[in-house]
């Protein structure tokens, strides 16, 4: 198993890859993070498509060959286990030839023809929560992942739409979720999105974004999916919400803390 429910789940990168330069800027942070914490078990990500964006001008990304040539080149400079997300059942077996961790994107999670190509690979799959689900309906998309003999699954909440252009995050999809006998992740930084809010692009609200992943580790989320970037108002894609890479340290020492202080709390069932 990839997952390792003594350490903390930690899946970071920038958004897009956009190039091999950024991607071991932000592998190098990650590397002394992993050094100063060995309780952190980190996963490289970064998407080579950005295929669902609001605008047809919107930057797409590295495209998928010269993508898995960054993987490839982080995984054997680093040693880090890497995840990225992909759109189309034809994609999954070519992508995990090289990438331990298939993700499928929340618009998608429940395209049974999709789950079913990345559980046939034998990867990891991440599933993210769509907008439009309850926590209590993942349980039929785990199912399908189930049904197809997915080895390890993964289920990731990245808010839930609330209006037009703003989402919200319910804490107790956590517990919820739970329930499929998979672990939870808290996406912190697509979670702030304001969907399609400028003029043509996502905004959003990266101040949230601590606030967001030291509650959900407190709501009892096993893991933090967080892009980073060093500039992010530099960055191609999702640059109002990106983590400063400079910031990212102070939130995973909290985040470690508050895993820290709940392992001396006694369990509890909740009944929702």
């Amino acid at each position: 198993m990839l997952y390792q429910p003594d350490q903390l789940l930690l899946i970071a990168g920038p958004c897009s890859l956009e190039n091999v330069s950024l991607c071991r800027t932000v592998a190098d942070s990650l590397a002394k993070l992993q050094q100063a914490h060995p309780s952190l078990n980190i996963i490289f990500k970064g998407s080579f498509d950005k295929a669902n964006r609001t605008s047809i001008s919107s930057q797409r990304g590295t495209g998928i060959d010269e993508g898995l040539k960054i993987f490839q080149s982080i995984k054997e400079e680093y040693g880090f286990k890497t995840l990225t997300d992909i759109h189309l059942p034809e994609q999954a077996q070519v992508v995990s030839e090289v990438v331990d961790v298939l993700q499928i994107p929340a618009f998608l999670c429940r395209q049974t023809d999709l789950l079913q190509a990345a559980a046939e690979t034998k990867s990891v799959v991440n599933v993210k929560k769509g907008q439009f689900l309850s926590p209590q309906e993942m349980a039929f998309v785990v199912k399908k992942l189930e049904a197809f003999n997915a080895q390890e699954i993964w289920q990731t909440e990245r808010g839930t739409s609330f209006g037009y252009q703003n989402l919200i995050v319910d804490m107790r999809s956590f517990e919820i979720m739970k329930r499929n006998e998979h672990p939870t992740i808290m996406d912190a930084t697509h979670s702030v999105q304001l969907p399609g809010a400028s003029h043509g692009t996502s905004g959003g609200q990266r101040e949230f974004v601590s606030l967001l992943a030291r509650s959900a580790i407190a709501a009892g989320a096993d893991g933090l999916f967080v892009e980073t970037h060093p500039s992010p108002e530099n960055a191609l894609s999702d640059s109002a919400t990106q983590l400063p890479l400079s910031d990212l340290p102070t939130l995973i020492e909290q985040v470690l803390k508050i895993k820290l202080a709940l392992r001396d709390e006694p369990s509890s069932t909740v009944n929702i």
